[in-house]
């Protein structure tokens, strides 16, 4: 895994881009995307809300592709909680298997559960290096916190 620093959205259409997401899906069938690099997504792709609330209603919280070279990435079952470890384990696990299965060169992830998460790098990095390998770069925000 290759980390660096930068804009996430300057990866947009070069690679495929993660967008760290949670589960909640509103009575209107809205997936939540209140903060972070999903409220980005959200506020570039007005439909997002939509199509990802639909696949979560179809196929559960897990890693989606969303169209537009953008992957949800789950970090937690609700915007209201602090993201979970194991759901970020198994988010890991289910973008890997995506990203041989497309056969894709490189993949941009945000630091998952970093930023208006709250997670240290420190506990979530050990995790991502069990199933990162060089195709993915993880790009730190300016203001996440170590």
């Amino acid at each position: 895994m290759k980390e660096l620093v930068g804009d996430l959205w300057d990866f947009l259409g070069q690679a495929p881009v993660c967008i760290t997401t949670s589960g909640l899906v509103s009575r209107s069938g809205q997936a939540s995307m209140p903060r972070g690099c999903a409220r980005q997504a959200r506020e570039r792709f007005p439909e997002l809300p939509a199509l990802l609330g639909a696949l979560i209603r179809e196929r559960g919280n897990h890693v989606h592709e969303l169209g537009r070279g953008l992957v949800s990435f789950p970090v937690e079952q609700t915007p209201f909680e602090v993201p979970g470890l194991g759901l970020i384990e198994r988010s890991c696990r289910e973008l890997l298997a995506l990203a041989t299965a497309r056969n894709w060169p490189r993949v941009v992830v945000p630091r998952p559960g970093c930023g208006g998460g709250g997670l240290a790098w420190s506990e979530v990095r050990p995790i991502l290096q069990r199933y990162f390998d060089e195709r993915f770069w993880v790009i730190q925000a300016g203001e996440e916190r170590e």
